[in-house]
């Protein structure tokens, strides 16, 4: 039986998986999904990274594109500029970038919701291996087929020409005296 702990610890660990996004080629979060987590404004969050820059090199926190930001929004059904939206393109955050926000924002919730947020990354990063091998091992299947899919055209080529070729009549069968 689940108990209400674990409950919980699941829906939040399915809640932080639904909020990390791949951009540029990177696992990312959010600015205002990280300060919905950590219970802030966005506005607090930004303020804090902003005091703090010489922490977020570009390879741990970088602002979106507005292509980017665009395609996010359509992603994820968010509200688009002039409808009570940001006026602002956000920040996202590497995972590196979230354990370096944990060190500046250092609330008890802060904490807590970065053990979450860090194990869930290390999680989907176990998954993203077993993806990994899983499509070697497609390769080398597709390249066996390959492989016998020749070899196959080869026999039904060779077939095709005995099949095409003119029967010669036979002669008479038989003993002759």
């Amino acid at each position: 039986m689940i108990k209400n702990k674990e409950l919980q610890k699941l829906s939040t660990n399915v809640v932080i998986e639904n909020k990390i996004f791949i951009i540029r080629g990177q696992k990312v979060m959010i600015d205002t999904d990280l300060a919905e987590l950590y219970e802030v404004t966005t506005g607090n969050l930004n303020l804090a990274v902003q005091r703090n820059m010489e922490r977020f090199p570009e390879d741990l926190m970088f602002k979106l594109s507005t292509g980017e930001y665009e395609s996010l929004i359509l992603q994820i059904a968010r509200s688009k500029k002039g409808r009570g939206g940001r006026r602002h393109l956000p920040y996202v955050f590497t995972e590196h970038g979230v354990a370096m926000l944990s060190s500046v924002l250092n609330s008890p919730r802060a904490i807590q919701m970065h053990i979450y947020i860090i194990r869930t990354f290390i999680k989907m990063r176990e998954l993203l291996a077993i993806d990994k091998n899983i499509e070697l091992k497609l390769l080398q299947f597709q390249e066996e087929l390959h492989k016998h899919g020749e070899d196959i055209e080869h026999i039904l080529g060779i077939l095709k020409k005995l099949l095409d070729e003119p029967i010669k009549p036979i002669g008479h069968l038989g003993f002759r005296p």
